[in-house]
């Protein structure tokens, strides 16, 4: 995993994030993968982001979102681009449901347990403060009835 400093050539947001850090910065993640070394290592190269770094992806599926999530230093933006998705929020032990088509976005609140269902094959466009993200296996509707421990530590 490195962070590319002036890319010149497309980016498949699919497969390589790209981080927005202090001073405005925008710099692709070259081999980003969910594997926790490689997280660990992201967390270190742009720790000193602190709470204002951010990470843009795109996420392509078919179903429902199978973990809950929470990122407690700062909101997200969740932007659907295809398909149609279900954000669920937790808002103390009250699910709050927000249906987005192509072109529509929403907002998950800093802090706030969340879960997106994807109702046929859909993509999503993320902007997330990462710092401090907690992940939970999703078995139900509610976040607060898991039990789990949290995910890596990912700006």
């Amino acid at each position: 995993m490195r962070l590319v400093n002036h890319e010149r050539s497309a980016i498949d947001l699919r497969t390589t994030p790209v981080h927005l850090g202090l001073g405005s910065t925008a710099k692709p993640i070259e081999g980003f993968a969910w594997d926790p070394e490689v997280l660990q290592a992201y967390s270190a190269a742009v720790a000193a982001d602190g709470a204002e770094g951010r990470i843009v992806m795109i996420f392509e599926g078919d179903g429902p979102g199978d973990h809950w999530e929470r990122h407690p230093a700062g909101d997200e933006l969740v932007v659907c681009l295809s398909g149609s998705v279900t954000v669920t929020r937790d808002m103390d032990g009250v699910p709050d449901r927000v249906v987005l088509g192509p072109g529509e976005a929403t907002v998950n609140p800093a802090g706030a347990w969340h879960a997106v269902d994807m109702a046929g094959p859909a993509s999503i466009l993320t902007i997330t403060a990462g710092l401090g993200t907690d992940h939970r296996p999703r078995t139900d509707a509610r976040a607060t009835e898991h039990v789990g421990t949290p995910g890596p530590q990912t700006p």
